[in-house]
């Protein structure tokens, strides 16, 4: 009876820490709205995250679809409770609207989640003639 009732917390044990909560990223936003942006603009957003999980979260890599964003991250290890982050800056060359997206890969459950950056680059208004 002993040795049954070992075994069964035993089990139990085993399947409670296999279900443990990891690190788990909780982003303030996950899609920034610029707006009008003037072309030839740069613009930068910075995505703040909390680990609100039971593990240290390590963002491994962030990939943006194209060389018109560049991404910085937090690179030390998350801890449960505290913050981090991933910057974007989108070039803002060619009129048009955009939705840039930032995917962010880490050791979380998912592995990765994908932000947005979006709005409108407009044309630069033409320069005024100065009076003197």
């Amino acid at each position: 009876m002993k040795v049954f009732f070992s075994a069964l917390v035993l089990i139990l044990g085993l399947t409670t820490a296999s279900f443990a909560q990891k690190g788990v990223l909780k982003f303030k936003e996950e899609t920034h709205k610029f707006g009008k942006v003037p072309q030839g603009t740069p613009v930068t957003h910075e995505f703040v995250f909390t680990n609100t999980g039971t593990d240290p979260v390590i963002l491994s890599n962030v990939t943006v679809s194209c060389g018109c964003t560049t991404p910085v991250w937090s690179k030390e290890p998350v801890l449960p409770g505290k913050n981090g982050s991933v910057k974007a800056t989108f070039n803002a060359a060619a009129a048009g609207p955009f939705n840039k997206p930032v995917t962010v890969f880490s050791n979380t459950e998912g592995g990765s989640i994908t932000l947005y950056l979006n709005g409108e680059v407009v044309p630069k208004a033409a320069a005024k003639p100065s009076s003197k």
